[in-house]
């Protein structure tokens, strides 16, 4: 590929592959793409044609909307999201499906819906809704056939290898999921189903208040009036994190809250140390996070509890309260209303059950190194999608 100097940016990409000099055509979307509407599938029998909506595949019927591959494009509901649809298909009377006109390739045509932001187009006070009329006013700049191909084909190998690393993730995830429910005791059994070797004594019943010596919150550190006065936060960068749920939620990345050393002094009895769990105890009750090591100080924000244990392995722990069996126990603990919540004494009343030190920090170690995996594929996943971000850039006016 070859970039293309700032002079003479204004009707070819930033960057093009080789070979390619003419300027780019504006057009109109009307010019280029016929826009076609779904429509309703229900008098139609089961078949193998599948049917699709604004969210996807749906079901699959007996008759063909059309046979030729289009962009399928919310009318109404999730207006943001085009997908290409293979033929034969059907969609629904919500999404449109956008055929390529003679000369204009599928790929491309493709690249160009997914690089428009069309939430800006959209046309209702309600439910997100585009029109046929404003999707062929849309204008965008097209450059020679042969060249369309080029680019339709890159993305289209890259679209491949994203969706690659997406089915690694999710069959690594799915994978996860099957070690919780087989690696710790369910259905009132005394040891699990799946268990290393060279173990066999019965896991021992505790309630979780005998397990975790430390369950405490921001509010335990003194009266609302104490802490009004000796804590303050701000966004400015400080001397320690004050970990809110939605830090945990964002991979430990930010944007940070931050107190100063008083603050931080203060709070003493929920300080975060690596390894601690913290548990969201308002709202999405049951999540749970294990704390990554920092470059600053941390201690506990509001709406969230801090479980540690200095008798068991807290990475054992951490898989433990993720697996079926102990959600299904939290949830019993829940209060539902407009923020379910959990308060600590129903929590330390929940029972569990524990091995010896040996075979959980086996366990332990087990889980770390699939999450570990899974959050290399992760990075890698989102790597590629930036990738996809700059590329869709450079390579379209």
């Amino acid at each position: 590929m070859a970039k293309i100097d700032d002079s003479v940016k204004k009707k070819v990409p930033e960057l093009r592959f080789k070979g390619f000099t003419d300027d780019w055509e504006e057009r109109k979307f009307a010019d280029f793409i016929d826009v076609k509407s779904g429509k309703d599938y229900k008098h139609l029998n089961s078949g193998s044609i599948p049917v699709y909506g604004t969210g996807g595949y749906m079901l699959s019927v007996d008759r063909a909307l059309s046979d030729i591959d289009a962009i399928g494009i919310g009318r109404k509901g999730t207006i943001d999201k085009p997908y290409l649809l293979k033929a034969p298909f059907w969609t629904v009377d919500t999404l449109f499906y956008a055929v390529p006109k003679q000369n204009i390739d599928l790929q491309f045509s493709l690249s160009i819906f997914k690089k428009i932001n069309w939430k800006k187009f959209d046309e209702s006070t309600g439910v997100p809704s585009l029109s046929k009329t404003v999707i062929n006013s849309v204008g965008a700049f097209v450059p020679s056939y042969e060249e369309q191909q080029k680019i339709g084909a890159f993305f289209k190998q890259l679209d491949n290898t994203i969706t690659l690393h997406q089915r690694k993730l999710d069959l690594l995830k799915e994978q996860k999921k099957g070690y919780l429910q087989k690696m710790f005791p369910k259905n009132g059994a005394k040891v699990p189903e799946l268990r290393f070797a060279g173990f066999a004594d019965d896991w021992e019943e505790r309630k979780l208040e005998k397990v975790f010596d430390t369950i405490t919150d921001y509010v335990a550190n003194g009266s609302f009036e104490s802490l009004r006065k000796n804590v303050n936060s701000s966004d400015i960068n400080g001397f320690a994190y004050l970990v809110r749920l939605q830090d945990a939620s964002n991979n430990w990345q930010g944007p940070w809250l931050y107190t100063d050393q008083h603050g931080y002094e203060f709070l003493k009895k929920s300080r975060l140390q690596p390894d601690d769990i913290i548990m969201a105890n308002v709202g999405s009750v049951g999540k749970f996070f294990l704390v990554p090591k920092l470059d600053k100080p941390m201690t506990l924000a509001p709406n969230a509890v801090l479980i540690k244990s200095s008798e068991n392995d807290q990475g054992f722990l951490y898989q433990m309260m993720l697996t079926p069996e102990m959600q299904y126990k939290i949830f019993e603990k829940t209060t539902p209303g407009v923020q379910s919540k959990i308060n600590k004494t129903d929590f330390k009343m929940i029972e569990t059950r524990l091995p010896n030190m040996d075979e959980q920090k086996k366990i332990g170690a087990f889980f770390k190194q699939l999450d570990d995996t899974i959050a290399l594929h992760q990075r890698k996943l989102d790597l590629l999608k930036e990738q996809k971000k700059g590329f869709l850039q450079k390579m379209f006016v």
